[in-house]
């Protein structure tokens, strides 16, 4: 007899999972819809069919369930798209893949990038992102860089185009333009890349 392995799971844990998944697409709506952050929470656990106490449960306080929703967002949808652009020759399909999720879901990163969690979110963003930046770079310098250059780079990388980014999706001419934004992008890569020197590990 095959097993379920959801049935396996106890019942509250997945209430728990629906609930707090409930709540931050409901954020998630609601902040793009109304293009701001400051949506009440008794809106917020109104449409995710929660009461109001489930909300500060889950996530203690409106910019806890605004970070966390937009971390959920970046992880379900534009983490994939990154891992599926990352079996291309070509560096573009990266970038642009992160530049059209930022300007599907402008209403709502534009809502929380000029709230009281942007410092927050763009940390959180950072942290999401560097992991990738720094494939990119060992991709691109193999050995020629030592660890510390090598993190040093995808910082900049990752902090510099978050920047760039973020200052688009706020302040961008409607419509945002994905394809022209990429190009920019990636013009930008050789100042930032192909013009370091080489800096070989230390022989052991």
């Amino acid at each position: 007899m095959e097993i379920d392995p959801a049935a396996t799971v106890p019942t509250q844990d997945r209430r728990i999972r629906r609930s707090r998944s409930a709540l931050m697409q409901a954020t998630i709506a609601l902040v793009a819809e109304r293009g701001t952050a400051d949506v009440p929470l008794s809106d917020i656990a109104e449409a995710a069919n929660v009461s109001r106490p489930v909300v500060y449960q889950h996530f203690g306080d409106r910019d806890r369930l605004l970070l966390e929703s937009a971390l959920d967002l970046a992880t379900r949808e534009l983490l994939p798209r990154l891992a599926d652009a990352g079996t291309s020759p070509s560096r573009r399909d990266g970038a642009l893949a992160l530049v059209e999720h930022f300007a599907h879901h402008r209403a709502f990163y534009r809502a929380v990038l000029t709230s009281s969690c942007a410092y927050a979110l763009n940390k959180s963003l950072t942290g999401l992102l560097f992991p990738i930046n720094r494939q990119l770079v060992q991709e691109m310098f193999g050995g020629t860089l030592e660890p510390q250059g090598a993190d040093d780079l995808a910082t900049f990388i990752t902090g510099g185009g978050a920047a760039l980014v973020n200052t688009w999706v706020v302040e961008g001419a409607e419509p945002l333009d994905p394809e022209e934004f990429t190009d920019r992008l990636v013009r930008l890569m050789p100042a930032a890349t192909d013009t370091l020197p080489p800096h070989p590990m230390p022989a052991r």
